[in-house]
């Protein structure tokens, strides 16, 4: 067990920040490689043709061995739009059948499956989360299986629930998707990085994140994974960079129509990412050194402290596997205005989110337990 890291980060020492979910903070390291690499472009004479390359490789590596997958199958996108519409426009499959995704997913996989699903005259199937009861998230779970037959073809959704913090099963849903022949994509944004993930265990296809939540990077750089499904893909875009003699920049008008291979294929332009990419190195590094398993086992225990308060005001609170520990909803009283409650909060220097009518918490190892003390004072004067 590892011990609160906040001195990891510049959050203000008066600031309880239960907010991860929405934007990950800056890492010092992170802070600093960016500083560093931004001088450099000062004197851009002294930057050499390989380090055009290495970080980008450098990354790729870290999160390869994040995810339980080989260096060539990732790949770096800006934004998870980006990495969907990849996998999608290289999903082909006859038309008539249907896609798959849950309720409130969040929008960009939503108007991504949806636009494929139009695109195919395949019929979209939204599996809606069940009514309040104990249980309804192992439930949501039994639904999306239950929907998965012989006539699916695509299956999107996050392996957390980024309002609510369900924890869909991947590996039974990965092992259906292959029985009936389904691609199966998920969008890792609110979970890799704090959250153990294998993505040949859940036999995904295709993982996509964004690095500013729990992968604490930039805004505007994403990552993914992309299984052999995909070696013979085609990109979304034509760079010079995606080609097989892109690093010897004297030979770059030998034009090589041949692709890197594998997910490297589907980078995106620029792929370099300078200021960014260190950004995200540093970020990967503390990561893998802290393990998402501790930070999981961490997050517990601070999220237990708030179950037990919940369990004394009489309200729910899921602690099964089907409720992940770093992202979760908090359930408040009927009468009770969660935006009031959030501005209140707020004028303490308490961040949450509001989703619906549950606040929103979201835990990492930068917080402590005073963090969740100071959150039920305001509750309960609230």
């Amino acid at each position: 067990m590892i011990t609160c890291q906040k001195h990891l980060f510049s959050l203000a020492e008066d600031v309880s920040y239960l907010n991860n979910a929405y934007r990950g903070p800056v890492l010092k390291s992170s802070e600093q490689a960016a500083i560093d690499d931004l001088q450099l472009m000062r004197n851009p004479q002294r930057i050499a043709p390989d380090d055009f390359f290495n970080g980008v490789k450098r990354v790729k590596g870290l999160f390869s061995r994040l995810i339980g997958s080989a260096v060539d199958e990732i790949a770096i996108i800006p934004s998870t739009s980006y990495g969907f519409a990849v996998a999608l426009s290289n999903w082909k499959v006859a038309n008539g059948k249907k896609a798959i995704t849950v309720q409130d997913e969040f929008p960009s996989g939503y108007f991504s499956i949806n636009r494929w699903a139009s695109e195919n005259e395949a019929t979209l199937e939204v599996i809606q989360r069940p009514e309040a009861s104990d249980g309804r998230n192992e439930l949501w779970n039994r639904r999306i299986l239950d929907a998965i037959d012989e006539n699916t073809a695509v299956v999107l959704i996050s392996s957390v629930h980024w309002m609510n913090g369900c924890r869909f099963d991947l590996e039974a849903i990965g092992a259906k998707c292959k029985e009936v022949g389904a691609c199966f994509i998920v969008d890792g944004t609110q979970s890799v990085g704090a959250m153990p993930i294998d993505v040949k265990a859940c036999q995904i296809d295709a993982l996509i994140c964004a690095t500013y939540k729990w992968l604490l990077g930039p805004y505007s750089l994403g990552i993914a994974y992309f299984s052999a499904a995909f070696d013979q893909g085609r990109p979304l875009e034509e760079s010079w960079m995606n080609r097989t003699n892109s690093q010897v920049f004297s030979s770059l008008t030998d034009y090589q129509e041949k692709y890197l291979p594998q997910a490297n294929r589907f980078d995106v332009g620029e792929t370099s990412h300078f200021v960014l990419m260190p950004m995200l190195e540093q970020s990967l590094k503390q990561i893998l050194d802290w393990t998402p398993e501790t930070i999981q086992s961490y997050d517990f225990e601070l999220k237990k402290q708030l179950a037990e308060y919940q369990e004394s005001r009489g309200l729910g609170m899921d602690l099964s596997s089907f409720s992940s520990n770093h992202l979760f909803e908090l359930p408040l009283k009927k009468e009770l205005n969660p935006l009031e409650l959030k501005e209140v909060l707020e004028k303490e220097k308490i961040y949450v989110s509001v989703r619906g009518t549950s606040l929103r918490v979201s835990v990492n190892v930068f917080n402590n337990q005073e963090d969740i003390n100071r959150l039920i004072r305001v509750m309960e004067r609230f």
